[in-house]
């Protein structure tokens, strides 16, 4: 069946009403999400994953997709109308966006970023509807020592990325794979670091882990820092929200460079969306006929990024699908929810669970419309729900979070490891830790031993066979690499500065 002919029946899913209010439900709370500034889409698809107890599989992932567009869309109104990024792919929409809301111009500036955030989406959804497929071609070919050394490579590159210490990044993902080892050893069926306790058998719940380290841990942190003394001004917003015939012309260039931008290096195992909205900022600033405007409120410098911001979000989901690797704290959290149906991301998922696969990828078509409707007439309600005081919402925030824990399994041990790992995630947070490796340590480290071990038992203990397979030795010499020129080229520029 072609791409073409799945994607009509993934429509054909996506359209029912049940799976359209999820959709709509999803896009309305991310962009909630992306305009409150600090929650962000990693934390609140966390608060949800106990849902995945109780709402089948296909429901609950177009919801997360919703929330993980929508925050990408909702993050430019904080950007523009308060200066204070949502998230910290928005942080360049701040640079122009708020020095255009300062003169009078925010709702062209609302405007620009959402047009051009339904413009990147969709692009960004086309590509992944038609090259993901050619990707798991691709993949198939793997066997056990390539998806060994495929998770080499992830845990190399994601720990390397997420954060501003490469040493703190790995700190976190040794001791997530440590925390992974917890339970039975699916080999020999002995018990591993359970301490005595039989709630450890099944190994730690990657739920209680995200929730407990980005909910709670963040709830912790704001309860530390103590009540902020400053208060920031919310810019009203006043005129048009439509865009002039210049402000057009000056746009849809933005918005397409932007996107060819953001979803190849958003779908790259390092990548992200920070680091092309930061190209596409510079890009514009070197291509505008008015370049004297930047810094002072160019319409270009928020397209642009906008657009790159939301087809990196695209990007992201493709080695999420396709390869089963997570480049960003949301994709991980979105793997463990994977995980908690037991349906295993990577090349076989199109075949495995292909229904599933390309209603979610319709619905991100879908998606795009409903948040281009939403975005620009609810601006007023958005602006409003940003005096919401931090201490309400996140004291809501922590009871979500114990009530969803405990009403998933009726345990009051789970509630105390919730809370262990709260604690864990502030004193991250604190020292800059980031908790996202941990997390892919978690679930990817169980995954990297099972592949290991069988990999050495089909080559009868050979560890060369990592490194002889073509594929596999060529994966395992780029997970080298990446950990070895960072440090050679440090070296080489120390020497040159003594010199």
């Amino acid at each position: 069946m072609s791409s073409f002919d799945s994607l009509m029946q993934g429509f054909a899913v996506a359209l029912q009403p049940m799976t359209l209010m999820y959709g709509f439900l999803g896009c309305l709370v991310g962009t909630l999400v992306g305009v409150l500034p600090g929650i962000g889409p990693a934390l609140t698809i966390a608060l949800l994953l106990p849902l995945t107890f109780k709402v089948p599989a296909t429901a609950i992932f177009v919801l997360f997709a919703g929330i993980y567009y929508g925050a990408m869309y909702g993050g430019s109104t904080t950007s523009i109308l308060l200066n204070t990024p949502g998230e910290s792919a928005t942080i360049v929409t701040s640079l122009e966006g708020n020095k255009m809301a300062r003169r009078g111009r925010a709702g062209p500036a609302l405007a620009t970023a959402a047009i051009g955030s339904f413009v990147a989406g969709t692009i960004g959804t086309i590509a992944l509807t038609f090259f993901a497929p050619w990707v798991v071609d691709a993949a198939l070919a793997f066997g056990p020592a390539e998806y060994f050394s495929l998770m080499m490579l992830a845990l190399v590159t994601v720990s390397a990325v997420l954060g501003s210490s490469a040493l703190r990044g790995l700190i976190s993902l040794v001791a997530g794979l440590l925390f992974g080892l917890i339970g039975i050893d699916l080999q020999t069926g002995q018990p591993r670091f359970t301490f005595g306790q039989p709630e450890f058998l099944d190994g730690i719940e990657v739920t209680i882990v995200a929730v407990g380290l980005f909910a709670i841990g963040e709830a912790l942190y704001l309860a530390w820092q103590g009540k902020e003394n400053k208060k920031t001004e919310v810019l009203a917003v006043s005129g048009s929200l439509w865009l002039s015939k210049e402000d057009f012309a000056r746009s849809w260039k933005a918005w397409i460079r932007g996107s060819l931008l953001g979803f190849p290096i958003g779908a790259m195992p390092a990548g992200g969306a920070e680091l092309p909205t930061l190209l596409s900022y510079f890009a514009e600033k070197k291509l505008s006929k008015k370049p004297e405007e930047f810094g002072h409120g160019a319409i270009e410098g928020v397209a642009g990024p906008e657009a790159a911001n939301n087809a990196s979000a695209a990007g992201v989901l493709m080695p999420l699908l396709t390869l089963g690797i997570p480049t960003s704290a949301t994709a991980a959290i979105i793997l463990s929810a994977f995980e908690s149906y037991g349906i295993q991301v990577g090349p076989t998922l199109f075949a495995q669970q292909s229904g599933l696969v390309w209603t979610l990828i319709a619905s991100l078509y879908i998606g795009n419309v409903i948040l281009l409707v939403l975005n620009l007439p609810l601006v007023g309600l958005w602006v409003k729900l940003l005096k919401i005081p931090p201490q309400w919402l996140y004291a809501g925030i922590v009871v979500i979070s114990v009530a969803g824990v405990y009403g998933s399994s009726n345990s009051v041990f789970d509630v105390g490891l919730l809370f262990f790992f709260g604690f864990l995630g502030f004193g991250m947070r604190r020292f800059d830790f980031p908790a996202a490796p941990m997390i892919i340590g978690l679930i990817l480290g169980p995954m990297a031993e099972q592949s290991m071990r069988q990999a050495l038992t089909i080559s009868q203990g050979n560890w060369s066979t990592f490194f002889t397979r073509p594929i596999s030795g060529t994966l395992m010499a780029v997970a080298i690499a990446l950990l070895v020129i960072p440090n050679v080229l440090r070296f080489i520029r120390s020497r040159k500065a003594a010199a």
